[in-house]
């Protein structure tokens, strides 16, 4: 069995986990039980997806091109789809916010099916991508950006909660929620950080120059502000509830447009 093979059975897994929750919410207070084992159940297709991941480098160096899979946009949604799928884990462990799961889970699935429409071959590392630093770009500013999807999720149901009390009753606390949305910032934005600043490392080793406001680059720059300055209006100014909701939409759009929409602009990115 290839990699390829197991990450489509993870694929189809995180589906039908979401399905799970799903029908474990609408059922309420008699599926506690579902929902233990769904956790359990997710934790096992996370556990296949590592697997996978691990199988796909693998079979690089079975191939004599071994390296890290990280360094096309297939790899990339599979460890994007990775890093969010954990970060959900690591939610639902600390804050037992099902809901948070049950919303997150489409679009852990989302990732994972739209790698269906890439080319998922094994290929040589261009020049540019053979560095070192590229798996610790790579890694930091995901995790960032799966920290950064909690709190989009989070902060949608704060929306939502606040909108309607009739709803509100079905979703976790609204000071909850307000804590998962500051906790996953919070985690997220120090990777996000390191991610930037290791990329500039690899930009100088690669093309000699640590910052050339290429898209990528500039729209990271973006993202990095937009959540400095909700973490300073969070600490400095005492934001709360909707408001910091609303800056977490806004930095989560600019994570996504910084991930997939710059793809579409000339620059040193392109081949992601």
């Amino acid at each position: 069995m290839t990699s390829t093979d197991l990450n489509t059975y993870v694929t189809f897994g995180y589906l039908i986990c979401g399905v799970g929750y799903l029908v474990a919410t609408m059922a309420g207070s008699p599926a506690v039980s579902l929902k233990k084992w769904l956790f359990s159940s997710l934790f096992l297709v996370w556990a296949l997806h590592t697997s996978a991941i691990g199988l796909r480098w693998l079979e690089s160096y079975e191939m004599g091109i071994g390296h890290a899979p990280l360094s096309n946009l297939y790899e990339s949604l599979v460890f994007f789809s990775w890093t969010m799928a954990l970060a959900r884990l690591l939610v639902r462990w600390r804050f037992a916010a099902d809901t948070v799961v049950l919303l997150g889970l489409p679009l852990v699935f989302l990732v994972m099916a739209s790698t269906f429409l890439q080319d998922r071959s094994i290929k040589p590392l261009i020049p540019a991508l053979q560095s070192n630093w590229l798996v610790a770009h790579v890694i930091t500013c995901f995790l960032g950006y799966a920290g950064f999807a909690i709190s989009f999720v989070a902060a949608l149901l704060l929306l939502v909660s606040r909108g309607s009390e009739d709803l509100g009753k079905h979703l976790p606390r609204t000071a909850t929620l307000d804590e998962i949305v500051y906790r996953a910032v919070l985690t997220g934005f120090p990777l996000l950080t390191v991610g930037i600043i290791t990329g500039a490392a690899w930009a100088d080793y690669a093309w000699g120059s640590y910052w050339s406001w290429d898209p990528k680059e500039t729209w990271s720059l973006v993202t990095w502000l937009v959540y400095a300055a909700f973490l300073h209006a969070r600490l400095a100014r005492g934001w709360r509830g909707g408001r910091m909701a609303v800056l977490s939409l806004i930095g989560f759009a600019a994570v996504l447009f910084t991930y997939f929409g710059v793809n579409y602009l000339p620059g040193l990115h392109s081949y992601f």
